[in-house]
């Protein structure tokens, strides 16, 4: 079976790598690399033809997650007729790679380095000027290897992961359709090993907690958050990109990864979702993301004075196409807002404010496991659909009150632009031992008519019934124009579809605000 999907895929690679439509010259081959164990992994490999003897900057592509070498189709042809050698290669237990489905484990971020070894060995390609560059998976497993080899000099991890805990568990909180996602994608497209495997048989059951817990203790050594020495130390000069609305590797946990990070750096984010961003730029088209992936390794694999290296890094990108700059994160958050939640208060829809100043020694309760209104969507499809400028709305005069609770902004009179990581801090005191919360921020109009700014889960686990706990929750970073006339809303509840929930029906969970601890919203408004 294996050997007729790699037949497939090299037919397919030579129809589609047609090297009429680019300036310079390459070949190209599906060849299968033995990796660092015997391994076989099915890959293509381009080679620049009429550009001179070489040897030319090398660029190594691991495939994203249930996708084939194939995914890089256009992509690896410019860059091959730009001067650049690439091998685009299928992960391990995927389609035509061998082997089994390790999620980021040390066999496959060993391959990278293995490709590279053959990379040398067989193509004119240069040991000094070596590059990664890959979508979700192989962002994730690009970062890893540039941790652990230090050959790359450059990477660029498109949709990826710094944080695998921080991405599966976010604020203790599964991703249930992110998870049945890859579950699902895994077992189509490759051969799952024994962890992705122990993974699935819990997701057959419905236990999404259980299902992703059983892997956090081995999630730490697949996150380069926890190897930035090694990282930093290698040098490797690291572009960072991602979606606002990435429903599987959300953007904050890039965040605090180009925080520490002490080597040359760019952070770029774009409306979309998973990969949605990205992978229009692999097969070729027009892509702004792509665009500063190869101005990134010209300059650091080509040498070329191209300026990346003195323009402002941080960057940003609104519904309406532009790109924000800053120097740095910092930045970005500078000059937020700070709004005092108030007591919601009515008898049919009680709604609190966010008010200037800060307001203390109130209390208001809601029942849990309630379904409201609110949500953020579904995977993968509510963020493809906000990048075409059609974002998750909902009618906050509808939103239940008896399962949410709501507080609203001022009107304001002239446009704002939000840019950056919203931050809630919260007092809570549950009735169970175990809640999970939903904040979601909106931009309201006049007829109650909300669309989703940003959102993020917290679930408090093992907590005492009937003691307040306070909570600090960043909402996920985003970018996007307020237009006069609108305002802020900021709603709670507790039930998500995307999530697995902890909270039962039948118990409640009240809000406060204490002088030593008001509760608030910070946005950061420009």
């Amino acid at each position: 079976m294996r050997t007729s999907v790699s037949r497939c895929i090299a037919l397919c690679a030579m129809l589609l790598f047609s090297a009429a439509a680019f300036a310079g010259g390459f070949s190209k081959q599906y060849r299968t690399i033995s990796s660092w164990d015997g391994t076989e992994l099915g890959a293509l490999v381009l080679v620049p033809q009429g550009q001179g003897a070489g040897p030319f900057p090398l660029v190594v592509m691991p495939a994203s997650w249930s996708l084939p070498n194939l995914e890089y189709v256009g992509r690896a042809s410019a860059l091959a007729s730009d001067g650049y050698v690439v091998v685009s290669y299928t992960s391990r237990g995927f389609w035509d790679s061998a082997g089994q489905i390790d999620i980021a484990g040390a066999p496959t971020v060993e391959d990278v380095s293995a490709v590279i070894d053959w990379a040398l060995a067989n193509t004119p390609a240069n040991a000094g000027a070596i590059g990664v560059s890959g979508i979700s998976y192989g962002a994730g497993t690009g970062l890893l290897a540039a941790a652990r080899d230090p050959r790359i000099k450059a990477v660029a991890a498109l949709s990826g992961w710094a944080d695998l805990q921080a991405s599966l568990y976010a604020n203790a909180t599964v991703s249930q359709q992110g998870v049945a996602l890859l579950v699902a994608a895994g077992a189509a497209t490759g051969r799952p090993g024994p962890e992705l495997a122990q993974i699935g048989a819990r997701v057959a059951l419905g236990d999404y907690d259980g299902a992703v817990r059983g892997f956090l203790p081995n999630a730490a050594e697949r996150g380069v958050i926890n190897e930035l020495q090694a990282l930093n130390r290698n040098g490797a000069a690291v572009l960072l990109a991602n979606a606002f609305n990435d429903g599987l590797f959300p953007p904050n946990q890039y965040i605090d990864l180009y925080n520490r990070l002490d080597v040359p750096k760019r952070l770029m984010f774009s409306h979309g979702d998973h990969a949605t961003a990205e992978l229009p730029g692999a097969l070729g088209l027009p892509n702004a993301v792509y665009a500063e992936t190869t101005r990134w390794f010209d300059h650091y694999l080509k040498g070329q004075a191209n300026g990346v290296d003195r323009e402002l890094p941080v960057r940003l990108s609104t519904l309406g196409g532009s790109w924000l700059r800053y120097a740095d994160w910092d930045g970005v958050q500078a000059g937020a807002t700070r709004y005092g939640l108030s007591r919601p208060s009515g008898l049919l829809a009680p709604t609190g404010a966010l008010a200037s100043g800060t307001s203390s020694g109130w209390t208001h309760r809601i029942a849990t496991g309630v379904p409201t209104l609110a949500d953020s969507g579904e995977v993968l499809a509510s963020g493809l659909l906000q990048g075409f400028g059609q974002p998750v709305t909902t009618s906050i005069p509808l939103v239940a009150r008896y399962g949410a609770a709501v507080w609203s902004g001022p009107v304001y009179a002239s446009a704002k632009r939000l840019a950056g990581r919203p931050s809630l801090r919260l007092t809570v005191t549950p009735s169970q031992t175990d809640v999970s919360l939903f904040a979601y921020l909106y931009s309201m109009d006049g007829l109650g008519v909300a669309q989703l700014l940003s959102h993020a889960p917290y679930t408090l686990r093992n907590a005492t019934p009937g003691v307040a706990t306070t909570i600090d929750l960043a909402l996920q970073a985003t970018a996007a124009e307020i237009p006069a006339g609108r305002r802020l809303v900021l709603v709670v509840d507790t039930t998500d579809p995307r999530y697995a929930t902890a909270s039962r029906f039948g118990g409640s969970v009240s809000f406060s605000s204490s002088v030593a601890a008001p509760s608030s919203l910070s946005v950061p408004l420009h």
